[in-house]
């Protein structure tokens, strides 16, 4: 690892320990950090700097745009997503930047960030298929337990067609799956 990218995940962790959100004593942001830079490098062992860094960024300062501030429903859900999307994508930016990182570099991060470019783009695929993985390792079953069947296949069915092949077909072999949610990463 880099110093300049050691520099930056330093600082994204800075950030993320003022998360006033906890989980298991820990800052939740801080927290998820560290689960999508180990999951990047259990998936992806080569994964180019750039690619680590938006893993770590995925969710840097979070919590500082509440979901209450966007409108209820589906459309204010995906304008709270792209807000948050933008947000992280200028944090690493500039992160970045200040670490010394070239603009093809930090580009290469907000892209990822922005998720531009999924299933064109090997990296912000890679990106997509390490939250995914993220998600279904350790935010499903939480979430599953507050939400119906038929919500929970939607979501399932979403998270898979989001993923790459080789991707869904790891969930196969490394999830044990209810019946009703392999079909969803079958591919």
């Amino acid at each position: 690892m880099s110093s300049r990218m050691q520099e930056v995940l330093n600082a994204i962790d800075a950030a993320n320990a003022a998360d006033p959100t906890t989980e298991n004593g820990r800052p939740t942001a801080l927290l998820y950090g560290e689960r999508m830079s180990a999951e990047t490098l259990r998936l992806f062992p080569d994964a180019s700097e750039p690619l680590q860094i938006a893993a770590r960024g995925q969710h840097v300062e979070r919590w500082k745009l509440a979901r209450t501030a966007f409108p209820e429903g589906r459309a204010g859900y995906l304008a709270w997503r792209k807000a948050q999307a933008e947000h992280h994508a200028q944090v690493v930016a500039d992160l970045m930047t200040q670490a010394g990182y070239d603009l093809d570099a930090v580009e290469a991060s907000s892209r990822m960030l922005r998720k531009q470019g999924i299933k064109r783009d090997n990296e912000v695929q890679a990106l997509e298929d390490v939250i995914c993985f993220v998600f279904l390792k350790w935010y499903f079953a939480p979430f599953a337990e507050k939400h119906s069947n038929e919500k929970i296949l939607r979501i399932v069915e979403k998270t898979a067609r989001k993923m790459s092949n080789e991707a869904r077909q790891r969930v196969l072999e490394e999830f044990d799956l209810p019946g009703e949610l392999v079909n969803a990463f079958k591919v």
